[in-house]
């Protein structure tokens, strides 16, 4: 079994056993029509690990704090999709449209209050980053959270990532990837 395999199914089996506020039991995957009209939508393809977390786990409602969002359809819990999300927020649907959200980087959990952890789909290692809007600028709304999604899922499974209490005050490094991203505009695609 590939690291990537095994992955998958430590992911699964806490995904059974856990979940996350306002998902009261865990959905059913997605099919590969649903990925392809997500990847379209977005004119991007997502990460293979993450497209796995979709297809072969749940369509969202699993991982730390809210869990994943779903791909296309809204959360139980009201939470938007992430793709719709993306698109919203490419085409400056934010409240504040003077702050770019970068290309390729797909919101995947909301952590409240603003903030959600996003994925890199433009780079080969699909770093996890963290937007925190709450200081006010846009400059220092971005944060590496975790080098890959292998390792941000692992500090899931471990109960070590910066969310859980006993890790309050970790300090996260500043994202310098947002400059040349592309802005928000006409370039993003048709929404789903």
């Amino acid at each position: 079994m590939t690291e990537h395999e095994q992955l998958l199914t430590q992911v699964a089996d806490k995904a059974r056993n856990t979940r996350p506020w306002g998902w009261p039991s865990l959905p059913d995957p997605v099919d590969a029509a649903t990925l392809a009209r997500a990847e379209a939508a977005l004119g991007f393809p997502l990460p293979p690990l993450l497209a796995g977390l979709y297809l072969r786990i749940a369509d969202g409602g699993f991982g730390p704090a809210y869990g994943l969002l779903p791909l296309l359809d809204s959360a139980p819990s009201g939470e938007p999709a992430a793709v719709p999300q993306y698109l919203a927020n490419r085409a400056g649907g934010r409240e504040d449209p003077d702050w770019p959200w970068p290309e390729g980087v797909l919101p995947i959990s909301h952590w409240g209050c603003g903030m959600y952890a996003c994925v890199d789909c433009r780079t080969p290692e699909a770093p996890v980053l963290l937007f925190e809007p709450n200081p006010g600028d846009p400059d220092l709304a971005w944060y590496l959270d975790a080098p890959g999604l292998t390792q941000w899922l692992h500090t899931w499974l471990q109960g070590t990532g910066w969310y859980e209490e006993e890790n309050d005050g970790t300090d996260l490094v500043p994202w310098t990837g947002l400059p040349g991203r592309g802005t928000n505009g006409a370039d993003h695609p048709a929404p789903v």
